[in-house]
């Protein structure tokens, strides 16, 4: 039974969902043309004008830790129905298939490890990988450009750089305007991919070439959920402080078979995961000590490699 002080207040708490900017019982992922609704491709700083801009500007002014009870049922109501259509995502696309590219978020469109990890993300996604990232600029970005032109030649992917080459970091002007002139000159309705970013991270833009955008207030909620649904794998592209903690935390996964297997770990990268920040070495020393198990590890700089080491797991699976 209400009472009905219960019943006002109720009524409050209601009102109080209906004029937040965001939908809280949504029923399906974004797509960039949701996320950058009321952005002019023309003028960059209409960005915050767009419908992401405007939930970012009110989650920095609430507080990124909110102490408003309202506020934070609120988030926490949208963040729900991200996991509801995350769920329905997987009744169309296969989780087996699965795999994560992760890495820094400041690697420049113009490096060439940007274009080796959009290839690579490329010929995954044509042999029928679904590619998962965390949906921002650098490394993640190249993933989904790549998964955004599978089926093409590879002088598509380079016309595609070429004209993102105009605003190499996501903090320069013409980031978000370039991509999207990349999206209208090549359009595509067949290959999917996954972009899970977070509005704590919100001054990094998400990814317009992820066809599918599960953006949660809760980091720790969308760092979980990557590397959990990477089922067919994780690789690892030079990357700092936030890519180290996501190996580590896949580590954990792996060692105690949290979900009853063990997924590949791929590292991109020869001299960077060896010499520059030498956590590939670590691996492999607490695996022959017994400190962890369980840790397929792989360390390499050719793309062919990685690809036959995902397909032999996925093989393995289906067997």
């Amino acid at each position: 039974m209400m009472t009905r002080i219960g019943y006002e207040e109720l009524k409050d708490v209601m009102a109080y969902l209906e004029q937040v900017p965001f939908d809280v019982s949504r029923k399906s992922l974004y797509n960039a043309s949701e996320l950058y609704d009321g952005f002019n491709p023309a003028i960059e700083s209409s960005y915050g004008d767009c419908y992401d801009g405007r939930i970012y500007s009110r989650y920095v002014e609430q507080g990124r830790h909110s102490r408003n009870v309202k506020e934070l049922l609120a988030r926490t109501l949208h963040d729900h129905s991200i996991h509801m259509a995350l769920a329905r995502f997987f009744m169309e696309y296969d989780h087996t298939r699965c795999v994560g590219i992760l890495g820094g978020h400041a690697l420049l469109r113009t490096d060439t490890m940007f274009r080796e990890i959009a290839l690579l993300s490329k010929r995954l996604t044509e042999q029928g990988f679904v590619m998962i990232t965390g949906g921002g600029p650098g490394a993640m970005e190249a993933a989904h450009l790549g998964a955004w032109m599978a089926g093409r030649d590879a002088a598509s992917l380079d016309d595609a750089l070429e004209i993102m080459s105009v605003a190499p970091s996501f903090k320069d002007a013409g980031w978000l305007c370039s991509a999207f002139s990349v999206i209208r000159k090549y359009p595509q309705r067949r290959y999917a991919s996954l972009g899970i970013p977070t509005w704590l991270y919100g001054h990094e833009p998400s990814s317009p070439f992820a066809t599918h955008i599960a953006k949660f207030f809760e980091n720790s909620i969308r760092e979980d959920n990557i590397l959990t649904l990477a089922f067919a794998g994780t690789i690892y592209a030079p990357g700092s402080a936030g890519t180290l903690q996501e190996i580590f935390q896949e580590a954990v996964q792996n060692h105690y078979l949290t979900f009853g297997f063990a997924s590949p770990m791929v590292f991109l990268g020869r001299r960077f995961w060896s010499e520059e920040i030498p956590v590939y070495p670590l691996m492999e020393h607490l695996m022959q000590t017994g400190k962890y198990k369980n840790l397929p590890l792989t360390l390499t700089d050719d793309i062919n490699e990685i690809i036959s080491v995902l397909q032999a797991f996925s093989q393995q699976v289906k067997g």
